[in-house]
């Protein structure tokens, strides 16, 4: 409130900024850590779906049904519902884009001037994977501003800081997605990264604008936010965290995450 007013919507803004600034730092990590086996990176997004788990509840629909809706659990649970339905549906359109996809990469640094082509199968892969970390970043963007257009800035700051920090292994995982489709300059892997959460921002402020011009949508916001991420944790990452063999490594990532997040729900909260 010091540093930047009482005003909701720029309270998302910077809700916006610090997710987006995570998922910078986590993709920026493929410059110190260059190799991340397969094990570490399952445990890592493990963590970051048990982190979002406990937050959809937490500080997204146990508010918006006791605070936000007078003990009502409609409008939330239709949000849940809302949530869901649009990412099964988003989900069904990523497939498409390997159609809209061609170009050339460099070769390797031994022959730094030699244009090789792309290998199409695999950075398809890699495109798809980072149109489907954006798609699922837009709910976590919009589930901050929804926080923040709020007012509860005790449930808001938790959320915020939860996002922000399952954000660290996804802009991971997008650089290193990046590096094994072959393109190989770092500065390039992290960009792609950085590009996945550069949707949070406007999102953050449109969902705190949102609620705050009608107060009616705020359970149904708040309740589509986690609908939302309940579906990327169940259909996508823990299916993903779980094809290499390393599930129980995943399973202990998760635990972790949610005791995190319920720490940090009850300490700032």
């Amino acid at each position: 409130m010091r540093l930047f007013g009482s005003n909701p919507v720029v309270h998302g803004l910077v809700g916006g900024v610090v997710i987006a600034l995570l998922n910078l730092l986590g993709a920026s990590l493929v410059f110190v850590w260059r190799n991340p086996s397969a094990r570490a990176m399952d445990g890592t997004l493990g963590f970051a779906a048990g982190v979002m788990l406990a937050a959809s509840f937490t500080s997204l629909i146990i508010p918006g049904i006791e605070t936000y809706s007078n003990g009502n659990p409609l409008p939330v649970l239709f949000g849940v519902a809302l949530g869901a339905l649009f990412l099964d549906r988003s989900d069904k359109l990523v497939p498409h884009a390997h159609y809209l996809l061609s170009g050339r990469r460099r070769a390797d640094a031994a022959n730094p001037d030699t244009d090789l082509p792309v290998d199409d199968e695999r950075l398809a892969g890699v495109v798809l994977f980072i149109l489907a970390i954006t798609l699922h970043n837009m709910p976590e963007g919009l589930a901050v501003g929804v926080g923040f257009g709020s007012g509860d800035l005790e449930t808001a700051i938790p959320l915020m800081l939860a996002i922000g920090i399952q954000n660290i292994p996804e802009g991971l995982a997008v650089s290193v997605a990046a590096i094994n489709a072959g393109l190989d300059k770092r500065f390039y892997a992290a960009f792609a990264g950085i590009r996945s959460g550069v949707v949070e921002i406007p999102l953050a402020v449109l969902g705190a604008y949102a609620v705050q011009t009608v107060s009616a949508l705020l359970p149904y916001a708040m309740g589509f936010a986690a609908g939302a991420m309940l579906f990327v944790i169940s259909d996508e990452i823990v299916p993903e965290t779980h094809a290499k063999g390393h599930e129980r490594v995943a399973t202990l990532g998760t635990i972790f995450g949610v005791i995190v997040m319920l720490y940090l729900d009850i300490s700032l909260g």
